[in-house]
């Protein structure tokens, strides 16, 4: 009986002391976190987490991934594990991918309804948007959610004709005309009554939160193509 007792005491004493350990960890973690806003005041910090480096932890602003000391230093870099991982990466596609799956989709123009997920930033006078377009056109396996980012500043007329897709009756049409070149060489006139602004300002936003800087970028099935890398698309849409 002496012996049992002692065994459980013994446990008892085990669990209490991981369960001490880990709220004193909790509480150095919030300690440290309280640290980096007093250091840092115009940072906003959306996640706070230790690394496998000792006493250096994570640190995602927005878009954003840094690393903090709690001696008072914060520095922006790629971390790397012994083995070759790029942690910084993996923590970046992770937060991206997170981004990617709040995008609301029902703002973007959908087409098909198939097994596989398109997202795509796309720009109607981009040559290698169309390339992606005439390539994924008429697949019956891919659901696909278009964005519109028109770079102006190299296509005078992307935002028009990204205008004249979203106020069109039938957008799939309209985009399928569009990326055809059917509005190249003729001005663009809207239907009346429509105001895309506000739809097409909401598109733009996201890129922007997204990183988007150029077009086209997707995500395919969550992994994100950057480019019309066409090869890479047709190998995570599992295309033999």
């Amino acid at each position: 009986m002496k012996r049992i007792i002692a065994t459980c005491v013994s446990g008892l004493l085990a669990s209490t002391a991981a369960v001490t350990a880990w709220a004193l960890d909790t509480s150095m973690d919030e300690a440290n976190r309280e640290h980096l806003k007093r250091a840092f005041p115009n940072l906003s910090i959306t996640d706070f987490s230790e690394t496998p480096l000792p006493g250096v932890y994570e640190v995602q602003a927005g878009e954003q991934i840094f690393y903090f000391s709690p001696q008072g230093y914060l520095f922006f870099g790629e971390l790397w594990s012994k083995d070759g991982h790029n942690l910084t990466a993996e923590s970046r596609e992770a937060l991206l991918s997170k981004a990617v799956g709040a995008l609301p989709l029902d703002k973007a123009v959908r087409i098909g309804s198939g097994p596989h997920q398109v997202i795509e930033f796309t720009d109607p006078d981009c040559p290698h948007c169309r390339r992606v377009e005439k390539h994924l056109d008429g697949r019956a396996d891919v659901t696909r959610y278009v964005f519109f980012y028109p770079l102006e500043a190299l296509h005078p007329q992307a935002r028009a004709k990204a205008q004249l897709i979203l106020c069109a009756a039938d957008r799939e049409k309209a985009l399928r005309e569009v990326f055809a070149g059917r509005y190249d060489h003729q001005p663009i006139r809207l239907a009346a009554p429509c105001d895309a602004d506000a739809l097409l300002e909401e598109h733009l936003e996201l890129a922007r939160r997204l990183g988007v800087r150029g077009t086209p970028v997707l995500w395919v099935n969550g992994r994100q193509v950057s480019g019309a890398d066409l090869a890479r698309i047709d190998a995570l849409l599992h295309r033999p």
